[in-house]
């Protein structure tokens, strides 16, 4: 079977959180004995940014971790389809793909006939924040939509703007996000995000770093576009910057600490419930013990209270870490369900499990299973 897939790119992960996901799955697909052939343009805003702040270098360093990724990166203007698409079964095209180039799969796949299945994968808020650039993606020519929460599949077929839509969540790719073991405890608490455009900085202030202040926490942040103003925040807070991690160095980060937290954008809270984006499923792989701002688990893809706790407002974020940091056998309750949930519904090949079905009942020939823990390599 071969997948082909369009996406904005898989050797970078600098602001660019699909990359997390696609990663996993292409490494599932590739040892369920797929093909895999993946697609991202040279000019990439997430590789320009990375090449910019840390050299050339930092493009080979996924490749290292993810041997099965192997991009080909091309120029929008020279890109042959027919090359690209022979022998495809299925094709997934990410929604940050340029406008043009999905509108010319969507033309491809109606040339093509039957000889394969074509899918928009969205994994963004756009649907609801930038309604004008998403209807603007012609998916005439598609087969569906693979939507990563309920609220945006319905959007979408609410609108009209697909033939089909699936809800696909993101997931953790367990190979990789794990526990592990370190020496030395480095902090109190560490956070892993980017800075979000605005859209979660009150929700900072009063859930992550006010609660470190006033509890006197050693506390880190990794992340990309912070603004003057979200640095000095930091600082006035007591707060370390660390900059910019790779994605698969968070086990590692996150062994080093023993607590961390949860504080979703504002369009997540208030326009889609349901989605708890990729940093919640691989903050509970690498069971560390997690503290979320309030969002509605509107799908109940976790157990709110087991896998981690959930704070309403500032003053429970710091009752609820007082606690967690004093209590090593609370700690280790909530690592080892959230883990357990994890591992149960929510890993990588689970997903390509899920893709299958998927695509078997749009037509595509799968290949016959193969006994596989859907873990992945680490129980």
């Amino acid at each position: 079977m071969r997948v082909v897939v369009f996406c904005h790119s898989l050797l970078s992960c600098w602001n660019h959180g699909n990359a997390h996901f696609l990663r996993g799955v292409v490494t599932e697909l590739a040892a369920r004995g797929c093909d895999v052939r993946v697609y991202e343009p040279r000019d990439a805003w997430s590789v320009e940014n990375l090449v910019r702040d840390h050299g050339e270098e930092a493009l080979g360093l996924a490749e290292r971790v993810y041997p099965a990724v192997r991009s080909r990166r091309y120029d929008l203007a020279t890109l042959d389809l027919d090359e690209a698409l022979d022998g495809a079964d299925l094709v997934l095209v990410h929604e940050w793909n340029d406008h043009g180039l999905v509108a010319k799969i969507g033309e491809h796949r109606k040339r093509a006939g039957s000889r394969y299945r074509v899918l928009f994968h969205d994994t963004h808020h756009r649907s609801v924040t930038d309604e004008a650039s998403m209807r603007a993606y012609d998916l005439s020519g598609y087969d569906g939509v693979l939507a990563f929460g309920a609220a945006i599949r319905d959007v979408y077929v609410r609108r009209g703007w697909a033939k089909h839509a699936f809800v696909w969540h993101e997931a953790a790719d367990t190979r990789v996000f794990r526990p592990l073991d370190v020496a030395d405890a480095q902090g109190d608490l560490v956070w892993i995000g980017n800075w979000g455009d605005g859209e979660r900085t009150k929700e900072l202030e009063e859930m992550l770093l006010a609660p470190v202040k006033d509890l006197g926490l050693k506390a880190r942040v990794h992340g990309v576009r912070y603004p003057e103003e979200g640095l000095r925040m930091l600082r006035d807070h007591g707060v370390e910057y660390a900059g910019w991690l790779p994605n698969f160095r968070a086990p590692e980060v996150f062994a080093a600490h023993r607590v961390t937290v949860h504080v979703p954008r504002r369009p997540y809270v208030e326009a889609l419930p349901g989605i708890p984006t990729i940093r919640v499923f691989e903050a509970l792989a690498c069971g560390i013990p997690l503290v979320s701002a309030p969002w509605d688990d509107a799908e109940h893809l976790f157990t709110p209270g087991l896998d981690f706790l959930v704070a309403r407002d500032g003053a429970e974020m710091r009752s609820h870490l007082r606690m967690v940091l004093a209590d090593a056998p609370l700690r280790r309750e909530l690592a080892y369900h959230g883990r357990k949930t994890i591992l149960a519904r929510h890993t990588c090949a689970h997903r390509v499990s899920e893709l299958f079905a998927i695509a078997g009942d749009l037509g595509v020939a799968i290949p016959p299973p193969r006994e596989a823990n859907p873990a992945g390599a680490h129980p």
